[in-house]
């Protein structure tokens, strides 16, 4: 399909994205304490041999080289996550100040290069402190702990940060729970706490939302959410009823919340029935309606199928590939009488098995814009692969540029119909650490020279993808025709 205009609209965004624990490192550096993410890689590094979070890519070291790269690459926004134990070590209480200083050596050092900050608050990294006193966003003291530490960071940042990421993957959070948290044991079987801790995350984020409203001159709000659009299995009637089930409950429960202040109907009656719906208290709702989303961010990798599931079949949340051989999906998402995830045939995958589905994108867009009608960003979009550093010191991905190049046509037949996309922000700015494939799985325009067994020297070198991404800027998606 064609795209129709040469160039993406004035003041288009072109940036790129990363989060604090995927690329920080310096996790107990400068009066940081742990957050969950720091211990579970921990214990999923000594099963699994991946790296963990202790080191990673070194960007808390390292963020004006890399933002010297960045400016080299052209990009003029750039999404990164504050990490809360690093502002607030354990949780609440007495701020570290080091931390501080540290997000407003970067937020200046994007501003004075030209790049727009785009700050999520939350990004999976309870601090490890909260875990123990509550069980994290299980316990809902956390919406109240979180409101301090957003304000604080709101307040502090007001006057040089426009956009403002609440939370990160809510939908990935509740289906990847024991991935995204440490819940202990004797909790793992209790479903309804998926939703649960969700309902505080919704809290949490209306919230913020309210605070950026109340703050921040200009400033504008939103959520970053996991989307796939979803796709019946065949035309039956039944795959095409189970499609709108998964859509329902994947994607409507949350996003019905954000702009309209309610949970989706079908969705949250389908909980109900099955023992996992939320408590909700007096007041909630009141506040979540309050707490209004400006924009939706989107982190858009691919699309997902469905099929109609027979009652009586076994629930599962999940399946996984954990060896980047295709095939080795352990398994898909089922909820009995409601949906089953599925494979589509009629789409190629990574080598972890995600369908690669560019049209997928222009798909979301319209979609969402229709339903909507609230201004879109990408905040994530990217294919992550094996990539070799040839001794010349290249990284010949070709791979990630068709990958790029096709997802951001996509995008521009959406705009070239009417869709208002402010940014696209690929994930990632930077190599860092895959949650469950360390640095075996790599979606950098830059690469990062470590394994998982050996940090090196964690030289930076520019890929083939941040050459093609670079003239995609320097010509404002004129280049993609």
């Amino acid at each position: 399909m064609k795209v129709e205009n040469s160039t993406f609209p004035q003041g288009f965004l072109w940036g790129a994205s990363t989060s604090a624990y995927q690329c920080e490192g310096a996790a107990d550096v400068d009066g940081k304490k742990w957050s969950q993410q720091d211990v579970e890689s921990q214990d999923y590094s000594k099963r699994t041999g991946f790296a963990d979070a202790s080191v990673t890519s070194d960007h808390y070291h390292r963020y004006r080289e890399d933002i010297r790269l960045f400016k080299e690459l052209g990009l003029t926004s750039y999404r990164f996550s504050i990490a809360w134990s690093r502002i607030f070590p354990d949780g609440t209480g007495a701020v570290n100040e080091r931390g501080v200083e540290f997000y407003r050596n970067l937020i200046d050092c994007c501003l004075d290069n030209g790049i727009e900050p785009i700050v999520t608050l939350y990004h999976y990294d309870m601090p490890m402190a909260l875990v123990e006193r509550y069980d994290g966003w299980i316990g809902r003291q956390s919406v109240e702990d979180f409101a301090q530490y957003a304000r604080f960071i709101i307040e502090t940042f007001k006057d040089k940060v426009k956009y403002w990421l609440t939370i990160n993957e809510q939908s990935i959070i509740v289906q990847f729970w024991d991935r995204k948290n440490i819940v202990r044991e004797e909790l793992r079987s209790n479903d309804q706490l998926r939703f649960q801790m969700n309902h505080h995350m919704n809290l949490a984020h209306a919230t913020a939302c309210k605070l950026v409203h109340e703050l921040v001159p200009g400033g504008m709000a939103g959520a970053a959410l996991g989307y796939s659009p979803i796709y019946p299995a065949s035309c039956r009637p039944e795959d095409v009823l189970a499609a709108m089930n998964a859509h329902d409950l994947k994607n409507s429960y949350y996003l019905d919340i954000y702009f309209k202040g309610f949970y989706n109907k079908a969705a949250f009656t389908y909980l109900e029935k099955n023992g996992l719906a939320p408590r909700i208290e007096s007041g909630d709702m009141e506040l979540i309606k309050e707490g209004y989303s400006d924009f939706l961010a989107l982190n858009y990798y691919n699309s997902e199928t469905a099929r109609h599931c027979p009652d009586g079949t076994r629930r599962s949340w999940a399946g996984y590939n954990l060896t980047g051989k295709k095939g080795d999906m352990s398994g898909y998402e089922t909820h009995p009488g409601f949906y089953e995830i599925c494979k589509n045939p009629e789409l190629d995958t990574t080598d972890w098995d995600w369908a690669i589905d560019p049209v997928g994108m222009e798909y979301i867009l319209r979609d969402l814009y229709t339903r909507y009608n609230k201004p879109l960003m990408i905040t994530e979009n990217g294919l992550g692969a094996y990539d070799t550093l040839t001794g010349d010191g290249n990284v010949h991905d070709s791979y990630r540029i068709d990958y790029l190049k096709k997802h951001l046509q996509a995008m521009k037949r959406a705009i070239d119909l009417g869709v208002e996309v402010i940014a696209y922000n690929p994930w990632s700015a930077i190599d860092l650490l895959s949650t469950s494939n360390g640095y075996k799985k790599r979606y950098g325009l830059i690469y990062v020279d470590r394994t998982d067994e050996d940090v090196k020297e964690l030289k930076r070198y520019p890929k083939d993808s941040y050459y093609w991404y670079q003239e995609v800027i320097r010509t404002n998606g004129g280049s993609l025709v």
